[in-house]
Parts: C-alpha cells; sequence; structure tokens
C-alpha cells in the first residue's frame, strides 16, 4: 500500500476529473482529511475510511456498521439519508471503485510488468506457461520470481491462497499489485476475465502486454453476456489499457480482435496457420511425453516442447512464446521454461502401473474447451477406447450443456456424467438437459451423482487398453451444492485412489 494517506479533497478531484460525482454542489466534508483506508467491506473498516457502496444487494446496515467502526465517508450511486455521513453520489460506483482503488494504493500497476490474458479457453495455461518463461528468465539474473493472479491461485509476493475470481475485485486486485511491488516481484501475470473487463475491475491498470486468445460461445446466460457480441466487445476492451497487443491470428473473429487491438502502440501476431504471423508454429507433433513444435519468431528459430498434454496447447504456448518476444527473452529461457511448466488441473496425466489407462484432468468447462481436449485425446491415444466424464453447472451457462454434450457425443466413445458445482439444480436434471444432445449422436451415457463414484467406475470399468478424460473440475477441491460450497477431492487425487486400487487388483 502506499504509504502517502492522500487527503479526501484528492478524492474528489478524481471523481470530478472523470465526471462521476452526480451533484455538482459543494461537498459536505472535511476535504483535508486523511483517508486511511478505502473499502467496500463493512467488517474491515478502521477510522477514516473512505466507504463504497457496491452491489445490488447492498444493505443500508451494512454502511451503518461501517459508520460504526470509523468510516466517515462514503461513496454511492444512492444516498442514505438516515446515514448521518457525507456522501459522495457517483453515477457509475463501478468505474468510481476502479479509479479510487488505483489512487489509494499509488497506482502500483505503474511499478510493475504486467501481462494481461484474455480468451475463453486457455487463459491459465497460457499464465502459467508465462510465468516460468518469465521466472526462468528472472533466476538467471539474480531476480526473484513473478506474481501470478490466476483462475487457480493468487500469489502476489505477499499472499498466497486459492483464488475465488479469475480477476479480483479493485480493491483486492490493487492491494494484490501493491503487494508485488512491495515483495519486489516486479513482473506479473494475470488472468483478466470478461466479467472483469464488462464490469471495471480492471479500470486503472496499466497492462504492458495484454493476450486475446480466442473466442466462444460461453457465459452467455442473462447473469453474465446477453449474446456472443457482448461477450466479445467485453474481452475487446483489454487493447484499452495496453501497450502491446498479443493476438491470435487463428481465432474467430480474427479481424475485429486485430483491429481492437491496433489501438495499442505494438501489435505482435501469433499463428499456426498464417506464415506472416509474428510467431509462427508449424510441425506439432507428439514426442514421447511432451507436445514438441518448430516455432519462428523475429529473433530466433528453433524447436520448443510442453510437457502438458494436448495438441491444442501449442496455442497457448506460442501466446507465452509472443510475450516473451515482446519482452526480448532470449530463447534458451523460452524453451527452458516451456517445457518445464506445470499447470495445476490442466492436462494433468495419471497412469496405471502395467500403462494399460492413461488418465487426464482437466479443466475443460465448456464445450470448447472440452471438443478441443476430446480430439487431442482421440489424436494422441488413437488406439483406445476413450471415455470422458464431465457434468455441468448449475443456475448458469446453460448454453454448455449442448456444448459439452455435442462434444463428448463427437469424440468420446463412452460418457459418464455426474455433478459439478451443480447449485440450485438436481444433478439429474443437468445430465438429463446433457443428454438430449448426446442422444443426437446415438450415444450411450451412465449418469452417477456422486463424482467420487463416477471417477471410480469410469476408470475401472474402462475397456482396455483406455484412456480417460475426467472433466471439469480440474484441482478444485470444492463442490457447489445448494446449501453452498462443500468440500471435495480434486480429480487428480480421485484419479491416484482408482488407479492404485486397480494396480492392487492386477497385481495379485
Amino acid at each position: 500500500m502506499s504509504n502517502t494517506r492522500l487527503p479526501l479533497g484528492d478524492y474528489v478531484q478524481l471523481l470530478l476529473r472523470h465526471d462521476l460525482l452526480a451533484d455538482k454542489g459543494p461537498v459536505h466534508a472535511d476535504l483535508t482529511a486523511p483517508v486511511s483506508l478505502v473499502s467496500c467491506d463493512s467488517q474491515v473498516v478502521i477510522p477514516h475510511t473512505l466507504f463504497v457502496c457496491k452491489g445490488a444487494k447492498f444493505k443500508e446496515d451494512y454502511l451503518r456498521q461501517a459508520m460504526d467502526s470509523g468510516a466517515f465517508v462514503y461513496v454511492s450511486e444512492t444516498a442514505y439519508p438516515n446515514i448521518p455521513l457525507p456522501c459522495l453520489r457517483v453515477t457509475d460506483i463501478r468505474q468510481a471503485m476502479g479509479l479510487l482503488a488505483d489512487q489509494f494504493y499509488g497506482h502500483p500497476s505503474g511499478k510493475l510488468h504486467i501481462t494481461g490474458i484474455t480468451g475463453t479457453k486457455g487463459k491459465t495455461t497460457t499464465a502459467y506457461y508465462i510465468k516460468s518463461i518469465v521466472d526462468t528468465w528472472l533466476a538467471s539474473r539474480g531476480h526473484r520470481e513473478s506474481a501470478l493472479l490466476s483462475t487457480i491461485v493468487t500469489d502476489d509476493g505477499v499472499e498466497r491462497k486459492p483464488a475465488k475470481l479469475t480477476t479480483p475485485e479493485p480493491l483486492d486486485l490493487q492491494r494484490h499489485l501493491s503487494n508485488a511491488v512491495s515483495a519486489g516481484a516486479d513482473w506479473l501475470t494475470m488472468e483478466v476475465s470478461s466479467q472483469a473487463l464488462k464490469y471495471g475491475r480492471v479500470i486503472g491498470v496499466d497492462l504492458n502486454c495484454a493476450v486475446f486468445l480466442n473466442i466462444g460461445e460461453d457465459h452467455i446466460s442473462p447473469v453474465e453476456h446477453p449474446n456472443l457480441e457482448d461477450y466479445l466487445q467485453s474481452k475487446l476492451l483489454i487493447f484499452r489499457q495496453a501497450n502491446t497487443a498479443c493476438i491470435n491470428m487463428d481465432c474467430d473473429h480474427a479481424a475485429e480482435v486485430a483491429a481492437a487491438a491496433a489501438k495499442c502502440e505494438r501489435v505482435l501476431t501469433f499463428s499456426q496457420k498464417h506464415a506472416e504471423a509474428a510467431v509462427y508454429g508449424t510441425d506439432v507433433r507428439k514426442e514421447g511425453d511432451k507436445i514438441a513444435f518448430h516455432v519462428r519468431t523475429p529473433r530466433y528459430e528453433g524447436e520448443l516442447a510442453v510437457s502438458t498434454p494436448g495438441l491444442f496447447n501449442v496455442e497457448n504456448a506460442l501466446a507465452a512464446v509472443t510475450v516473451a518476444e515482446a519482452y526480448g527473452i532470449p530463447y534458451e529461457a523460452v524453451r527452458e521454461g516451456l517445457v518445464k511448466a506445470f499447470v495445476p488441473g490442466r492436462m494433468e496425466h495419471y497412469a496405471s502401473a502395467d500403462g494399460q489407462i492413461s488418465v487426464i484432468v482437466d479443466y475443460s468447462h465448456n464445450g470448447m474447451s472440452l471438443q478441443n481436449a476430446l480430439r487431442s485425446v482421440r489424436a494422441e491415444y488413437p488406439d483406445r477406447q476413450v471415455t470422458v466424464m464431465f457434468g455441468c453447472t448449475g443456475g448458469k451457462g446453460i448454453d454448455r450443456r449442448e456444448g459439452m454434450g455435442n462434444a463428448a457425443g463427437e469424440f468420446a466413445h463412452r460418457v459418464i456424467l455426474t455433478e459439478d458445482d451443480p447449485g440450485p439444480e438436481e444433478v439429474e436434471d443437468i445430465c438429463a438437459d446433457i443428454g438430449v444432445f448426446l442422444r443426437k449422436w446415438n450415444k450411450d451415457y451412465t449418469v452417477i451423482p456422486n463424482r467420487e463414484q463416477a471417477v471410480e467406475t469410469a476408470i475401472l470399468e474402462a475397456s482396455r487398453p483406455a484412456v480417460v478424460l475426467l472433466a471439469g473440475k480440474g484441482c478444485e477441491t470444492a463442490q457447489k451444492r445448494k446449501n453452498g460450497p462443500e468440500p471435495c477431492l480434486s480429480d487428480g487425487v480421485l484419479a491416484r485412489h482408482a488407479l492404485e486400487k486397480y494396480d492392487r487388483a492386477q497385481s495379485q
């Protein structure tokens, strides 16, 4: 956090400069009083806190609690006459909060090298690839490792914990960036979700590189994006705050992506189809347990490999190589960083002792990602029965049921449906919706509501030689059911348990 406690007047001037104050008259508060904290959580308030009233479910009681704990001014789209505190009424609370958070923490992104990644699939894998490359390079220069804000983990150099959101809310995000600065983690890689871009969570964050991976039909629902156009336009907002754009020439809507990226000072492209791309990948092949490929960049040409299964991961690797190109990272660091990168819950591979069963754990949770994972599994294991086990979330992303059902129907030999954060819905009802699309492919399926039992059945009852794809949860350790999140074992742990059971049976 910035050591300088700015006076309230500085925050008022910030809102004025951005034309966010709804009331143009004088502010009835002591503008010289220092602001000790900006908070939107009534349980995190200290004396002289500037409190932000945010959220559709915000209650006046929260503001009263904040006042009792020391808040002396509040920012809101709605005034609360029963609360005897000065109100800074604004026209857009999300934009206001982003700007206030950035100012309170002293604009930490201006002191960091930040890479932001957006895309329907591959954000997490690409983030880990980039971090591994950057860390390899930094280690060679005697520098501490970089920071990471991902779907899996938040690691800012001070705090390390499982992530709650792909991209944190503004006050949390700016705190993490400030922590990275104070820890000396001068490089940071972060995933940037469409929701974060649409609702202003990353306002004030300067990006050295903005990576656009791909766009597919996902997150289309009444509570997320009403249609694909809104989803795309939200993702394209990332280029408004970036110096360099790294874009995939092979993605859908590539022309629109390129047009939006043109506002950046520099644009670097990557592709497996277009030789004119700045970073061009060819000769993709499986070599043992690695995926190898040839790459040509403006600075070098050579062979690279990733240890993560999945031919589609070459797209993510090329994105990471392009970011490395933007930063001038040497080929040797790129090569070493890529091959040693490990991505929890993304195409993790496990195998039985006799080699007859291969199990892949992947976070594929929409039609686009599951189709790519299954297509790659079929290509990498052409002589094996392919089993896929998955479910779909309840209460949102309803279109995923069609996309994932069609992907499984087209590419899998055997399908097991189970729970995957069913939330307010019954698992059997969700599976029945998926089954409608599986039947269009004349594909039989089995419903096993308990995920732990489903994993064991998928592995132990597969026709050998087999490859089993456990999709949807990755390394997650909570199942969102009707009463909220409940602890569960990760798919990787469940896979190991089932394989150990199989190995014991085979050794008897």
